[in-house]
């Protein structure tokens, strides 16, 4: 029990540490002086910096699997969008490292690039899926090139957007704020294939998320 303890221990205020200073800025030594233990004990429950990322994206791949769901039996519908960016912004906004570090991240590690490039083809799978079930269900009227094309960018928008936000000069430490205003530009991406009365919807959902 003391030793799944410590290695849970290890993981979370790893993951804490990489969130707020990067990835590439902290070391195992690090690690271990914030927790108070050797860098030996550390290194018992894990081999190198490496293992305990991809340990943290494990948990990360099995969250984003769960929030990427669409539902069985029925046509989605404006809120089924709304419901599955939250949950994949929450997922994004925990493992955020991930996001701001990705490419220094999988240029060293075949094994992760391949698990992350999985999530982005599941991802892009389940937006075209919900946007096929709701011109289906009537509510979005767009041709299939159009509805493979928006999942696409629903999907560049949502990867990348907290290196946008730190590109264009937001704040260094990315607020759960700067995320809502993703979650806030992915809805409107499928705005203008709305019909009206659903379209005044989302922007009443989006209006959640808005700055």
């Amino acid at each position: 029990m003391a030793s799944k303890q410590t290695k849970d221990r290890i993981l979370e205020t790893s993951l804490a540490m990489f969130n707020a200073q990067g990835e590439p800025n902290v070391t195992t030594n690090h690690i271990a002086d914030e927790l108070g233990i050797s860098p030996g004990n550390l290194y018992y429950h894990y081999r190198n910096k490496d293992d305990i990322v991809e340990q943290l994206f494990a948990r990360y791949e099995a969250r984003m699997d769960l929030a990427l769901l669409v539902p069985d039996g029925r046509l989605p519908n404006l809120e089924d969008i709304w419901m599955q960016l939250h949950l994949v912004f929450e997922c994004m906004w925990t493992f955020r490292f991930l996001y701001r570090d990705l490419v220094d991240i999988v240029s060293r590690n075949r094994k992760l690039k391949q698990h992350f490039a999985r999530i982005l083809n599941r991802a892009a799978a389940s937006a075209e899926q919900v946007l096929k079930g709701l011109a289906r269900a009537e509510i979005l009227r767009a041709t299939p090139d159009e509805i493979h094309a928006t999942a696409e960018n629903v999907l560049l928008v949502a990867t990348f957007w907290l290196n946008y936000n730190t590109v264009r000069g937001a704040r260094p430490d990315a607020s759960q704020e700067d995320l809502t205003h993703g979650i806030y530009q992915v809805m409107l991406l499928i705005a203008p294939f709305l019909r009206d009365a659903e379209r005044v919807h989302l922007n009443t959902l989006a209006g959640a998320y808005r700055r």
